[in-house]
């Protein structure tokens, strides 16, 4: 059974997430780059970049209660978001009722 996400968690539940997004970084072979504590929608979460097969990805964990969104998008390798999607896709996102 799935835990319930609190925000007083998000300490003990960001080390969780640094593993996952390790892993997937892995598992592209790829590296993680990057990791952080950003806001979306409010709320705290982990943000990731790994560079694999050419390109740049940035993923991002959302969590509330007993639901996880993952924020992915990705560019060509070093070209910075050239278009501004994925800065578009983690400024706009809203997690919607349940």
């Amino acid at each position: 059974m799935l835990k319930r996400y609190e925000p007083s968690l998000f300490a003990k539940a960001a080390v969780e997430l640094d593993q996952a997004a390790a892993s997937l970084a892995s598992q592209a072979h790829g590296k993680l780059t990057r990791k952080e504590t950003v806001e979306v929608d409010g709320r705290k979460i982990r943000a990731y970049r790994y560079t694999a097969r050419g390109y740049d990805t940035r993923i991002g964990f959302v969590l509330d209660g007993k639901r996880e969104v993952q924020l992915e998008c990705r560019s060509p390798a070093g070209s910075v978001d050239p278009d501004g999607a994925c800065g578009l896709l983690f400024r706009s996102f809203r997690l919607g009722a349940a």
